[in-house]
């Protein structure tokens, strides 16, 4: 009887092959539409951490929780570099304090001098905002790691950035881009950020 109902539905394999594939397509769909997404680094405000033409998987504003001091994260501010994407580091929160002491290029966070080993030089370029600053509510501060080729928030056109105006968190490097230095992909750079 086996036999005869094999024989009975030719076309059974193709069906539940043609379903796993849709399925999986669709899954992928609804993942990278809510859940994550795959960035592209343009510029090299944030050298050495990451080079221009990097990509990045980035987890979504709604999935990623709380943004807090040293995540890397994808912002868009419409009156910002024409809304486009920029990618920066968190370096304080909601009523954190910043101050940057532009002559010895240290960037203090309520007092405390931040250890950043993963900037690319010391911090000299003021860009105009006044200091101290209180991060609003809702809102952090950024910069970007090549501190000196960067315009972030010490810019007052991006200043603190709400939390709102955050595409995502990025945690991953899944392609390296070439990197300034040597001209070519460094592969050992993929990884978690």
């Amino acid at each position: 009887m086996s036999d005869e109902k094999k024989s009975g539905q030719p076309g059974k394999g193709l069906y539940e092959w043609v379903q796993a594939l849709v399925c999986s397509v669709l899954a992928a769909v609804l993942l990278f539409a809510f859940g994550a997404r795959v960035v592209g680094v343009s510029g090299d405000s944030m050298r050495n951490t990451l080079q221009n033409g990097d990509l990045l998987l980035v987890v979504n504003s709604l999935l990623c929780g709380e943004y807090r001091r040293g995540d890397v994260v994808i912002a868009a501010k419409p009156t910002f570099e024409n809304g486009e994407p920029i990618v920066k580091r968190v370096i304080a929160t909601e009523g954190q304090t910043v101050d940057v002491d532009f002559d010895g290029g240290v960037v203090y966070v309520d007092g405390t001098a931040l250890q950043e080993p993963y900037i690319r030089e010391s911090t000299y370029l003021s860009e105009g905002t006044a200091f101290p600053l209180t991060v609003p509510e809702g809102c952090v501060f950024l910069m970007g790691d090549n501190r000196n080729g960067s315009r972030d928030s010490r810019d007052p056109e991006l200043g603190a950035v709400d939390t709102r105006c955050l595409i995502g968190r990025a945690v991953f490097l899944l392609l390296p881009g070439k990197t300034a230095e040597l001209g070519m992909r460094e592969w050992s750079r993929i990884g978690r950020l």
